[in-house]
C-alpha cells in the first residue's frame, strides 16, 4: 500500500510541475519519475531551510518543489 501511496504522491508532485514549469514532455511515467526524484530533492531543499514536510500534502508539496527544481535546472541546459 505504501508503494502505491508513493507513486501516487509522485504523480501529482510531477504533474503540477510540469504543469507550472510548462514542459508537457514527460507524459505519466516521465511524471511519477519526475516527482518521486522531486520529492527526494524537495525534502533536501526543505530540510535545508529548516522545514519539514510531513503527512500527504507536505510529501506533495516537498515533491512539486523539488520537480519544479529539476525542471528549471533541466530547462538552463537545454
Amino acid at each position: 500500500m505504501n508503494i502505491l501511496v508513493t507513486l501516487i504522491i509522485g504523480l501529482i508532485a510531477g504533474f503540477l510541475a510540469d504543469k507550472l514549469v510548462g514542459t508537457n514532455k514527460f507524459g505519466l511515467i516521465g511524471d511519477i519519475l519526475l516527482g518521486l526524484v522531486g520529492g527526494l530533492v524537495g525534502g533536501l531543499i526543505l530540510g535545508a531551510l529548516g522545514l519539514q514536510s510531513t503527512g500527504f500534502i507536505g510529501s506533495i508539496v516537498a515533491g512539486f518543489v523539488g520537480a519544479s527544481v529539476l525542471l528549471l535546472i533541466a530547462r538552463a541546459f537545454k
